[in-house]
């Protein structure tokens, strides 16, 4: 088989694109609140409007992809991302964004299950790790960076600017997808019952990789959340926190292509790598939660124990992201491809969104560090219950 590289490389721009546009936006909000005049309430919604349309869509547009092909879908979800953009940069004031919002969401549940798709079909058995590897390292590279380079091109001209990157991001990466990525053979399917389906998805080659990438994505979304949080209140400043959580995304981004390669190598099982990278994130958080609920002296040792959560949370996610999809890619039938991949995004999803809202209403009912603690001890749980979900269906 020829060379995945040409063929997939677009995908990780895409996979970059949902990831940036789902962060990069929720932390420019932020720092607008103000300015716009939003409610609370308001705020929260607008913020939820991204993940809303992400749940609601994703499974139907990997169905989708399994019908009429992978990449027309890709390069319509990528053209209607980068429309709605240009309404979030062209309407004024929250209606304008109200509307960008849900749309990129909408645009993100086409083109980000059926970009997993792809990469499962055209890098082969053989490769698939490391393509994964790959795919995984941009899109972490996309959640992790987001809130930097959100939060700089709106100090350079507001949320507009931020809006025209995504446009232009978006079309970049559509044309990039029409041009290089090839068709891929779209297959007989059989019918299928609602019975059948609802066993797909309780079957171990399903659940138990979908867990993974829910606890793993739901780890990264309270870290890149809470650790710039810790480190303002430990005095490192804006800079100091944001380097922390750059330091996740490299870290995430280096492994992850390397665990792949390792998998397709022989040389690390899924059962092993999903225990071992969910393990190093739970003690990860476990150290933010202990950073959180000890006073120490000093912005140093602070410091130094927050890029160490940001080294073992980005290396613990490196690990364990490609082998669940590889997991899951393995052991899906090329029909539904598509199907699989899109509920399995719907997981990551409801991992994304129940992490931070774990984390902050435990911890505004109690504390802080109690909130990061209970996070950790649920990560280290769902490595317990892979390892044993994956000892069954061996």
């Amino acid at each position: 088989m020829p060379t995945a590289r040409p063929r997939l490389a677009p995908l990780y721009l895409a996979g970059f694109t949902t990831a940036f546009g789902a962060h990069g936006i929720a932390a420019a909000l932020g720092a607008e609140t103000e300015d716009i005049g939003w409610t609370l309430l308001a705020f929260g919604f607008t913020l939820a409007l991204y993940d809303l349309a992400e749940v609601l869509l994703k499974p139907v547009f990997g169905v989708l992809s399994d019908r009429i092909g992978v990449r027309p879908v890709i390069v319509g979800g990528l053209l209607a991302f980068a429309a709605f953009s240009l309404i979030g940069a062209l309407v004024p004031g929250m209606a304008g964004i109200v509307v960008a919002r849900f749309g990129q969401g909408a645009a993100a549940s086409a083109f980000s299950p059926a970009s997993s798709a792809a990469v499962a079909r055209l890098a082969g058995e053989g490769s698939r790790g490391r393509y994964f590897g790959r795919y995984g390292s941009w899109k972490s590279l996309g959640y992790a960076l987001g809130p930097l380079l959100g939060a700089l091109l709106v100090v350079a001209g507001g949320m507009p600017a931020l809006f025209w990157a995504l446009a232009a991001l978006g079309i970049a990466a559509a044309l990039w997808v029409a041009v290089a990525v090839p068709a891929v053979p779209v297959l007989p399917r059989k019918r299928v019952t609602l019975l059948d389906l609802g066993r797909e998805l309780v079957a171990p080659g399903f659940l138990v990789p979908t867990l993974v990438l829910a606890a793993t994505t739901g780890a990264l979304a309270v870290a890149v959340g809470f650790l710039p949080l810790l480190a303002r209140q430990a005095g490192l400043g804006t800079v100091g926190s944001m380097a922390i959580v750059t330091v996740l995304a490299v870290v995430s981004s280096v492994v992850q292509p390397l665990i792949g390669a390792a998998h397709d190598r022989g040389r690390l099982s899924v059962r092993a790598g999903a225990f071992g990278g969910l393990g190093l994130i739970a003690v990860g958080i476990a150290l933010a939660a202990a950073v959180a609920g000890v006073a120490l002296a000093g912005p140093l040792l602070p410091a130094i124990l927050l890029v160490v959560t940001a080294t073992l949370v980005g290396a613990g996610v490196g690990i364990a992201t490609p082998l669940a999809f590889s997991h899951l890619a393995a052991s899906t039938p090329a029909d539904r491809m598509g199907r699989t991949m899109g509920s399995a995004e719907l997981g990551r999803e409801l991992g994304d969104a129940g992490g931070p809202l774990v984390a902050g209403a435990i911890g505004a009912a109690s504390f802080a560090a109690f909130g990061l603690a209970v996070v950790a001890a649920l990560t280290a749980g769902a490595g317990v219950l892979a390892v044993l979900g994956l000892r069954r269906s061996r």
